[in-house]
C-alpha cells in the first residue's frame, strides 16, 4: 500500500487545499477562480475514492474529463475549466510537470452566433428595469462593458471631462478605455453622490474600507478608505471579506443584476434568451450597423484578436439585411384549390 496519505486524511486534505488557495492568491487570481479551482480539485479527488493527486496521473485526469463530457454532459467551457484547475494543481502546487496534460485536447466550444436585441427591444428592456440596476443596464449597452467590469468600476475610473471610462483588469487582466455616453453622465453623477453619502456613513461607523487589488493594500494601507477607490455601485450592506476577514462594503452582486434583467426581458415580452451580456453584444452590433469600423469596435470591447469581433458581422448579415430573398421577387401566389393528389379524402 502506498505510503502517501489519502487526500482526505485529517491533515492531508486541508494542507493540500490550503496550498492551492495560497498559490492562487500569490498569483492574484480572482476569488471566483479560487472557488472554481478548489471545487474541481475536490471533485477530482472524490471521483477516485479520495486518493491523493500525487498517486494519480494521466489515466485518471483523462478519465475524469471524459466522465464529465460523457456522463455529466457538461458544456465544453465547463470541461476546459476542470482541465485548467487540474493543470494548476499539478504544475503550480505539486510542482509536477505533466507534458501529457498539454496533449489532452481541449473540448471545442460550438461556434454560436451571439444573441442580439434590436434597438426597440433594448429600449423596451431597459424601460422595465428599476433603480441602480437600470443605470447598470444602460451602461452595459452604452459602453460594451462586461457585467463584472461594470460592477467593479471605481470612482477614479470615470472621466467626465473626457467622456471616458477606464476598464481596469478586464479579461486577460488588460486595461482599456471605452466611451461614457453623454446621456448617462447626469445619472452617473447622481449615483456617485449617493455612493459618497454611503461612504461617509461607513467612515463614521468605523468602516469605509474597500478591497484593493494585488498588493496595493500593503503598499498604501490608507488607500482602501479613500473616496477615489470606492466602488461606483456599492452593495446595500457591508460584509465580511472571505479572504481577509475584514468588514467591507463590496459592489452590487452580479446575480441581482442578472435577475433584474431576466425579469425585464419577460416583462417586455422579448422572445430571446437575453442576459446582461446580451447588452454587450447589442452594443457591438449596433455600432457596426451605425457605420463604425470593426477596429474601433474591437478596441472598445477589448478583444485581443479582431477575429473575435468579426462574429458580429455575421449577425449583421442575418435576417435579410442587404439581401433580397428570391421569394420577394415574385408576385404573391393566388390561393388555388389543392391538386387532386393532395386533397384529403372526405
Amino acid at each position: 500500500m502506498s505510503s502517501i496519505p489519502s487526500a482526505v486524511d485529517s491533515g492531508a486534505a486541508p494542507r493540500l487545499l490550503e496550498q492551492v488557495r495560497g498559490r492562487i492568491r500569490f498569483l492574484h487570481y480572482s476569488l471566483r477562480t479560487e472557488q472554481a479551482y478548489l471545487d474541481w480539485i475536490k471533485r477530482f479527488i472524490r471521483h477516485f475514492g479520495k486518493r491523493h493527486p500525487r498517486e494519480m496521473g494521466a489515466v485518471e485526469v483523462e478519465a475524469f474529463l471524459t466522465h464529465l463530457a460523457v456522463v455529466g454532459n457538461v458544456a465544453a467551457s465547463t470541461q476546459n475549466q476542470a482541465k485548467a484547475a487540474l493543470l494548476f494543481l499539478y504544475r503550480e502546487v505539486l510542482e509536477v510537470e505533466l507534458p501529457w496534460l498539454d496533449g489532452i485536447e481541449s473540448a471545442k466550444r460550438p461556434a454560436r452566433l451571439p444573441v442580439v436585441l434590436t434597438v426597440p427591444e433594448v429600449a423596451a428592456l431597459l424601460d422595465r428595469v428599476d433603480g441602480v440596476h437600470a443605470l447598470i443596464g444602460r451602461l452595459l449597452y452604452g459602453t460594451g462593458m462586461r457585467l463584472m467590469e461594470c460592477l467593479r468600476l471605481r470612482v477614479k475610473d470615470i472621466d467626465f471631462a473626457r467622456r471616458e471610462i477606464l476598464v481596469r483588469d478586464g479579461k486577460g487582466l488588460k486595461d482599456r478605455v471605452t466611451v461614457l455616453p453623454d446621456s448617462l453622465a447626469p445619472a452617473l453623477l447622481e449615483q456617485l453622490q449617493r455612493a459618497r453619502a454611503l461612504h461617509s456613513r461607513d467612515l463614521a461607523a468605523g468602516h469605509g474600507e474597500v478591497y484593493l487589488p494585488f498588493a496595493l493594500e500593503r503598499k498604501y494601507p490608507a488607500a482602501g478608505r479613500e473616496w477615489i477607490w470606492q466602488y461606483v455601485f456599492p452593495a446595500g450592506q457591508v460584509a465580511v471579506d472571505p479572504r481577509s476577514g475584514t468588514v467591507r462594503r463590496h459592489h452590487v452582486h452580479d446575480q441581482a443584476v442578472q435577475r433584474a434583467i431576466r425579469a425585464a426581458v419577460l416583462a417586455a415580452g422579448i422572445d430571446k434568451p437575453a442576459s446582461p451580456h446580451t447588452l454587450r453584444h447589442s452594443f457591438a452590433t449596433h455600432l457596426l450597423e451605425g457605420g463604425y469600423d470593426i477596429r474601433t469596435v474591437q478596441e472598445l470591447l477589448g478583444h485581443a484578436d479582431v477575429k473575435t469581433t468579426m462574429i458580429y458581422t455575421h449577425v449583421l448579415n442575418r435576417g435579410g439585411r442587404g439581401v433580397i430573398s428570391p421569394a420577394d421577387r415574385i408576385a404573391t401566389p393566388v390561393a388555388r384549390e389543392p391538386a387532386a393528389e393532395y386533397r384529403v379524402a372526405a
